[in-house]
């Protein structure tokens, strides 16, 4: 299409110049046939780079301080009010950020769980929660597991490279 991309983050791309109508019907028809939708909506805009921020800040937490209150780190990398922002994400999303944070922080123990090279102190150290017992509950009430017997079935479904 020679549009020239500024910039290219995890669901964002910032263009050098704005699209003519038919560019952006063309680009909406690509992106659903790879399984993707353009957003252009500011508001569900805004909710996805609050999405993909969480996402990072828990994915990627070797990096960042998780003693830091996220709604707080939210609000100063997205610069809007985070009232405002829990509020809209809450109607457009159906859960609250908070439920989403805790949500991905399970689907990181999940990860960390099956890698099995952590202790669950370390994993809920890593996640920024404050004991173990917080992470187990949490877990359990998300998966109906407690993270042992999570890691016990996931390590009975996985066959040995000698057994295959």
């Amino acid at each position: 299409m020679d549009v020239i991309p500024l910039s290219v983050l995890m669901g964002e791309v910032e263009l050098a110049e704005d699209l003519s109508a038919m560019q952006i019907s063309y680009l909406k028809n690509w992106l659903s046939e790879k399984g993707f939708e353009l957003l252009d909506d500011r508001k569900m805009v805004l909710v996805e780079r609050v999405k993909n921020l969480i996402i990072e800040i828990i994915h990627g937490a070797d990096r960042i301080d998780l003693t830091i209150k996220l709604s707080y780190l939210i609000q100063q990398k997205i610069s809007i009010d985070y009232n405002y922002i829990s509020s809209l994400f809450s109607n457009i999303e159906g859960i609250t950020i908070e439920q989403y944070i805790i949500l991905q922080r399970i689907e990181r123990a999940k990860e960390f769980l099956e890698y099995n090279e952590l202790t669950l102190s370390e994993i809920a150290h890593k996640l920024g929660y404050s004991s173990v017992q917080y992470l187990s509950t949490q877990f359990k009430k998300a998966t109906g597991f407690t993270p042992s017997h999570f890691k016990k079935i996931k390590e009975n479904t996985r066959r040995s490279l000698d057994k295959l």
